[in-house]
């Protein structure tokens, strides 16, 4: 899945989602718009003091928080026991993800199969949803190959 180009600079959405524009936010929003994997707090934090050596692990929470309750941050789990948090620019096509068991690869997808959940829970069910969270897990392709040939012995 390509990377949407978002429309906007994060100034412009800070401003846009009501939200006060500061360095950090700006910081945030860029580092996470330019990078190509998804990121922790922790990860984010390490990034943004190259840049902004008074930074600190709690000013990226608490933003990290602002920007996701202002609809500017994804929140994703890679694991099934949510033990870490990971971040990405929100984007307003819905995408999941699949995560390989084996080498830890994370691939993103969109699928109309979802599209097709959502209505026929609304049709038998009456409800309205807002948001899907599903993620897949599995052996990536590259890791099957691997282990194929290594069963082969070349």
């Amino acid at each position: 899945m390509e990377t949407p180009t978002l429309p906007e600079a994060p100034e412009e959405r800070l401003r846009n989602a009501g939200q006060r524009v500061t360095s950090q936010r700006i910081l945030l929003l860029r580092l996470l718009d330019e990078a190509n994997d998804h990121l922790d707090a922790e990860e984010l934090y390490r990034r943004a003091s190259k840049e902004m050596p008074d930074i600190n692990l709690s000013t990226v929470y608490r933003n990290l928080s602002v920007l996701q309750e202002a609809g500017l941050v994804s929140q994703r789990y890679f694991a099934r026991d949510h033990s870490r948090e990971y971040f990405e620019t929100a984007t307003p096509e819905e995408h999941y993800h699949f995560t390989c068991l084996s080498c830890g690869a994370i691939v993103e997808f969109e699928t109309p199969l979802i599209s097709r959940v959502r209505n026929d829970l609304k049709t038998e069910h009456g409800v309205d949803i807002r948001h899907a969270c599903i993620c897949f897990e599995g052996v990536c392709a590259a890791c099957m190959e691997s282990k194929s040939k290594q069963q082969r012995g070349t």
